[in-house]
């Protein structure tokens, strides 16, 4: 029997229909399938991001976040943000900013304890606790950025204030602000100062010039309802737009945001201004990368370093 034209468009015709209302059904009634993610409401997503084999026998976990709502959420420390064993507890964050933050703490056990897993507990709102296991053992998971990437680049060297002693790592150093404690709603200046440890080859015309170190300052932990604004110290170089309007990447340029500023190597310091909305006790993180480096990104887990300065408020 032959199957007219006509019988064959109205059965695609049904069809295409069919699938439509299935996917807008599956949209409404299965947490917004199919659908481009809402600007609020979804729930914060702990992420281990790898473990590392320290030189002292020792293990950390790198964990970070992922935050698909379009503004920084709050969880304090408790029963909706915590760590097991609860040995491990205090280091993770209590302040996720919009989108993807990796790298954001570690937790490090000693070598007799690197077959227990950590995990991170993590419920936002009135959703269904998300956590994940800090492990070690997986060869796919392994970050080896202690050692030096194929053009060299390393972790940066990071102290905190103007001078203060460096060191390397995803959890460095915790330090007190030297100048604590400062006043509500009075800007307070924040330093790092950094080297890049980095040899590279002298040869290679990309490494004629010492590498610019990346830093950005954000808020680790806070009080329940504390913010910090930071603000762009008068030192800091704004880089302007390098493309003419008509090049195709004129558009693609981002200007720095204020909690932003380069460190020009191979070392120097970093400095921003933080206003504190409310009184009690924050932890600053200030990450400095050399992203700027062929051999180090995010996405490869290099190479940057992470401090935080534990400021008091009144």
């Amino acid at each position: 029997m032959r199957i007219s034209t006509k019988h064959i468009t109205a059965a695609l015709i049904g069809l295409f229909a069919s699938a439509a209302l299935t996917a807008q059904a599956q949209s409404t009634d299965n947490a917004r399938f199919l659908s481009l993610a809402p600007p609020g409401g979804m729930p914060l997503i702990p992420v281990m991001e790898g473990w590392t084999a320290n030189p002292d026998g020792t293990t950390s976990y790198s964990y970070g976040i992922i935050n698909r709502n379009d503004e920084p959420m709050d969880i304090p420390l408790g029963e909706a943000n915590y760590m097991e064993p609860a040995k491990f507890d205090g280091n993770q964050p209590t302040h996720f900013p919009a989108g993807r933050t990796v790298g954001a703490f570690t937790v490090t056990v000693a070598e007799d304890e690197r077959e227990i897993d950590v995990w991170w507990y993590l419920k936002t709102g009135d959703s269904e606790p998300l956590k994940v296991p800090g492990r070690h053992g997986s060869a796919a998971y392994e970050l080896d950025f202690i050692l030096p990437r194929p053009q060299g680049a390393l972790q940066p060297l990071v102290g905190l204030g103007d001078d203060g002693t460096q060191r390397a790592g995803l959890y460095a150093q915790v330090g007190d602000y030297p100048r604590n404690p400062v006043q509500v709603g009075i800007p307070a200046e924040i330093v790092v100062n950094a080297t890049d440890p980095a040899e590279r080859d002298p040869e290679d015309p990309r490494f004629e010039e010492p590498i610019q170190m990346g830093s950005e300052f954000s808020l680790h932990q806070g009080p329940n309802g504390g913010a910090v604004e930071f603000t762009r110290h008068p030192d800091t170089e704004v880089p302007e737009n390098p493309y003419e309007e008509d090049d195709p990447r004129f558009r693609f340029f981002r200007e720095p945001s204020a909690s932003q500023a380069p460190i020009d190597g191979p070392s120097g310091v970093a400095r921003v201004y933080a206003t504190f909305s409310a009184p009690g006790e924050y932890l600053i993180r200030t990450k400095v990368d050399v992203h700027r480096a062929p051999d180090s990104s995010n996405g490869d887990q290099c190479c940057w370093t992470n401090v935080y300065q534990r400021v008091v408020v009144e």
